[in-house]
């Protein structure tokens, strides 16, 4: 017998703009939208987070409500936040949703179960936007457009439907404008810009190499010294192709490997971590083709 579904209670909301030229205190102003509402209904509307003021949810009833900020009120449920220790939502809408991923944190599962415990499923930022995204309805998904190393930190995004999806990849050098990288490399690199041109092979233990008789798919990356610190170098990387570790191959190549890349050649780091940040990413909206330029504070 089939299980029946439960019906999806859907989101009443409604939204109002400060059209005045003074700001007016968020209790006032919900009180100005629900005329007929009572003093408790909206006390409770603010404790349980069913308001937002300027896309934020807010709980404080003396919040001021600036000239031209849109209150939103949610009637049926708290509207949904998203927090967590690892990912940093930088933008979002009905489309998209570009993030800020942290060191250590999968992009996508590499299909082992978590801890070696079957059915616990990994914690990856695709499965994290997942439960995030369900939560404000069950029929919404998420899809991954592209993805950063396990142990790079930085900006990637994803796509809220397979049309989205497949418009950013299927056109993927058009669409993205750039993407910058900084590393913290091992010694003082001498060139203050270059370009590094390889082909990159993998071998049966998954340890990513230049092969240098002609295999592989090449990969072009640029580079140029943004500061000399005391026996390293902090480098800007941008890719012309997105080949798997492509960054840390060719830092190694250079002959200055990545701050913490053990597997790479780089040595024990101070810092705990692979010293890779993805900083920079600018594309076309998939949808508006409007300019989208986000770019990420270095972690270290």
């Amino acid at each position: 017998m089939r299980e029946k579904r439960r019906p999806i209670k859907e989101d009443r909301i409604i939204s109002r703009q400060n059209r005045g030229e003074e700001p007016v205190g968020l209790m006032d102003f919900l009180r100005q939208m629900m005329p007929d509402a009572s003093r408790t209904d909206l006390k409770r509307w603010l404790k349980y987070g069913q308001a937002k003021a300027g896309g934020a949810v807010i709980k404080a009833f003396d919040y001021p409500v600036l000239p031209g900020m849109q209150v939103d009120l949610n009637l049926t449920r708290p509207f949904v936040t998203f927090s967590h220790p690892r990912v940093e939502i930088v933008y979002e809408d009905d489309d998209i949703i570009v993030i800020n991923k942290g060191y250590g944190l999968l992009s996508v599962g590499t299909g082992k179960p978590a801890g070696g415990k079957p059915g616990k499923p990994q914690e990856t930022a695709y499965n994290i936007l997942k439960d995030y995204v369900k939560n404000i309805s069950p029929l919404n998904k998420i899809f991954v457009v592209h993805r950063l190393d396990r142990h790079t930190s930085g900006l990637m995004m994803f796509a809220k439907s397979v049309e989205m999806q497949e418009a950013m990849q299927h056109n993927w050098n058009n669409m993205v404008i750039s993407r910058k990288y900084v590393a913290l490399v091992e010694g003082i690199v001498e060139e203050d810009e270059g370009e590094i041109r390889s082909n990159l092979s993998e071998n049966s233990a998954m340890q990513v190499y230049s092969d240098r008789e002609g295999g592989g798919k090449q990969a072009v990356t640029r580079f140029k010294v943004l500061r000399r610190i005391k026996g390293n170098t902090l480098v800007e990387f941008e890719l012309d192709t997105g080949r798997k570790n492509q960054i840390r191959v060719h830092a190694a190549d250079m002959g200055h490997p990545i701050v913490g890349d053990h597997k790479y050649g780089g040595s024990t780091s101070r810092l705990h971590r692979l010293a890779l940040h993805a900083q920079t990413l600018r594309f076309a909206h998939p949808r508006t083709r409007r300019d989208m330029n986000f770019t990420s504070p270095i972690p270290w």
